[in-house]
């Protein structure tokens, strides 16, 4: 017989979004990239961003408030990213940026541009970012400025889903093992923040993982000044 899957409750959201208040770090970063987005932070601009939660966590947040709604897809791409969600999974949107109530922000919208990466060993290591962000998100080439209160209730909230949910748990596990293998492509290091705050660097083609420093966390143009 086969081990029944685990799947998180709208209950397993309401403990973490109960401690989950951090900000990333102590300053506004969205104003460092409204100026080259039209005057909209990218992490809330549905043309760079797609909001996705899982149902149960739909099912929480509308308890709590009416800033969330179904999301339209506007063109062919959109189409696509809706039509390949997983059956657990939602795409959604916001009212926006100015109407934002950061009490009912998703997980995804606490976290971005971060995800929980896992070494190839299956360890929870700390956290990286998404990639595809570089030349648009000002938080990565500014990871130093990363407070420590968010990595704390970050590496615990995820803690507390993946405890609940083990497709979550594979997605990112999957999602770490793709990091690995478009950085090696690329000849790169993978920087990671683990729990302490301390940056370690993954190296390309399974090469291992070594102490790094703040001199070593990436800088992307037009941020790179």
């Amino acid at each position: 017989m086969s081990k029944k899957t685990k799947a998180a409750t709208p209950g397993t959201f309401r403990k973490i979004f109960d401690f989950f208040d951090a900000p990333i770090m102590s300053v506004d970063c969205g104003k460092h990239c409204m100026p080259l987005n039209d005057g909209v932070p990218v992490c809330c601009d549905t043309g760079n961003a797609i909001p996705v939660m899982q149902k149960a966590e739909w099912k929480h947040l509308r308890t709590r408030s009416k800033m969330w709604g179904k999301f339209t897809p506007y063109d062919e791409n959109s189409q696509e990213i809706v039509d390949e969600l997983s059956d657990s999974c939602k795409a959604v949107e916001c009212k926006g940026f100015k109407k934002c109530e950061r009490d009912n922000r998703s997980l995804a919208c606490r976290t971005f541009p971060f995800f929980p990466y896992f070494t190839k060993d299956g360890e929870l290591l700390g956290l990286s970012y998404y990639w595809h962000f570089e030349d648009t998100c000002w938080v990565i080439s500014n990871m130093k400025k990363v407070d420590q209160r968010f990595i704390d209730q970050f590496l615990e909230a995820y803690e507390i889903l993946f405890a609940d949910d083990d497709e979550e748990l594979e997605v990112f596990q999957d999602y770490s093992a793709s990091q690995r293998r478009v950085f090696s492509r690329r000849k790169q290091d993978i920087p990671v923040i683990n729990r302490k705050g301390k940056v370690l660097l993954i190296r390309p083609k399974g090469k291992g993982v070594k102490k790094g420093s703040l001199k070593d966390l990436p800088k992307f143009a037009p941020f790179d000044e």
